[in-house]
């Protein structure tokens, strides 16, 4: 724990993720589960707690009740030095109305702010993958005497057009903020490369409160942060781009390095546990010098496979059983069940989870508790799992919470 400025953390926390549905039917995107033990939430906090950001506020929404239990269960720190990680509701203290943006969000929670009268706000996204030690990013920001500083990762500019882009001089000013442009700009150092914004954010802290004032009264805002109070503060030369690629992770490899992931689709969620289970992984959740935490499940004994019963080039959680059965190339969660006969291959199976004898899932996402029947199939029949199961455009299924296939 290094830092020792004034500094606020908040994360946004309150997205529906829709385009991941069924896995947020009836949990936060952020609380969707991740890597076999975590919750996606986890990395963003985790890298806060590792770099000594120990102040931080959760903004939560929709259906809020998993990432709050989550939070309260694994994110307990002491509160003897003032450290604390701490789930905010949507508290209604300006009207009888929901968080309409990000940035109202933020302004609905102004006496967060008030309270702690911080130095420096650091405001990022909870539903990425990716390691960071933002002191380094506090630090540019910091020596630019900018009021806000934006992570940005390098795409190359051909796939720019899917993200929101950044313009920037040579001195990393941002000088135009393009969100999906058809021709986005280049790098000022490589101009066949983009900065994609990653919706990470250094404010000063001062700035930030007067940027989201003057937006709370603008009545043709849509009161977003990247949409809204970043393109305002570059329209004043207050705002700068951190280059993600300079972010050195203690234990990190180059081949995991400057490692980011938006998951807000299927298939980006799906790929991103595909990048964990290399030999050597792309995403590699090994690293003992930048820990990612969670709750852990103390109360499970360690995975046992029985009866021949074996796993390749996967991960296996806690307490789950591989009786008999095969799995290559998947993600398995703890205290899953895979018996005789059965096959798992290419797929993410969350908690609970219970395989049948003779049983084959492919090329799936299986959600909390579901049943795989006897003899049953999942990615092996594509028309009849259409009738049941939403497939997505990279052909992975999707099977929801409980479901008995």
């Amino acid at each position: 724990m290094r830092s020792k400025r004034h500094v606020l953390s908040i994360v946004l926390a309150g997205g529906e993720g829709k385009r991941l549905f069924p896995f947020t039917a009836d949990r936060a995107k952020p609380a969707v589960p991740f890597g076999g033990m975590y919750r996606l939430i986890d990395f963003v906090l985790s890298n806060l707690v590792n770099a000594g950001f120990v102040k931080i506020c959760v903004l939560t929404q929709y259906k809020s009740h998993s990432l709050d239990r989550h939070i309260s269960q694994a994110w307990q720190l002491s509160g003897i030095t003032g450290q604390y990680v701490t789930p905010v509701p949507a508290q209604q203290r300006l009207g009888k109305r929901w968080f309409t943006g990000s940035a109202d969000a933020i302004l609905q929670s102004m006496n967060l702010i008030h309270d702690e009268n911080p130095e420096y706000v650091i405001v990022f996204g909870a539903d990425h993958v990716y390691r960071m030690d933002p002191e380094q990013m506090l630090d540019a920001h910091i020596a630019s005497g900018a009021g806000v500083t934006v992570a940005g990762i390098r795409v190359p500019r051909s796939e720019a057009t899917a993200f929101g882009c950044i313009d920037a001089d040579d001195d990393n000013r941002i000088t135009e903020f393009l969100e999906k442009p058809a021709d986005p700009p280049g790098c000022p150092d490589d101009p066949e490369a983009t900065f994609a914004s990653m919706g990470n954010y250094v404010f000063t802290a001062q700035t930030l409160i007067d940027a989201i004032r003057e937006d709370a009264e603008n009545e043709d805002s849509e009161h977003d942060m990247g949409g809204d109070i970043i393109p305002m503060l570059v329209e004043r030369g207050e705002a700068y781009v951190y280059d993600f690629n300079d972010n050195q992770v203690p234990g990190a490899t180059e081949r995991d390095k400057a490692y980011w992931r938006d998951v807000g689709t299927i298939d980006a969620f799906y790929e991103a546990h595909m990048d964990l289970i290399s030999v050597h992984p792309v995403f590699n959740l090994y690293n003992r010098k930048w820990p990612i935490h969670t709750y852990g499940e103390d109360n499970l004994p360690p995975a046992k496979f029985v009866q021949g019963g074996i796993a390749q080039a996967s991960m296996v959680g806690a307490g789950t059983i591989i009786s008999g059965g095969t799995v290559r190339n998947s993600v398995l969660s703890s205290n899953i069940i895979v018996e005789d006969g059965a096959t798992v291959e290419g797929s993410v199976i969350f908690p609970g989870v219970r395989i049948g004898r003779g049983a084959v899932v492919r090329h799936a996402i299986l959600d909390k508790n579901v049943v795989v029947p006897d003899g049953a199939t999942v990615g092996v029949d594509h028309e009849r799992d259409a009738e049941r199961f939403k497939i997505s455009p990279g052909g992975v299924i999707s099977v929801g919470k409980g479901e008995v296939v």
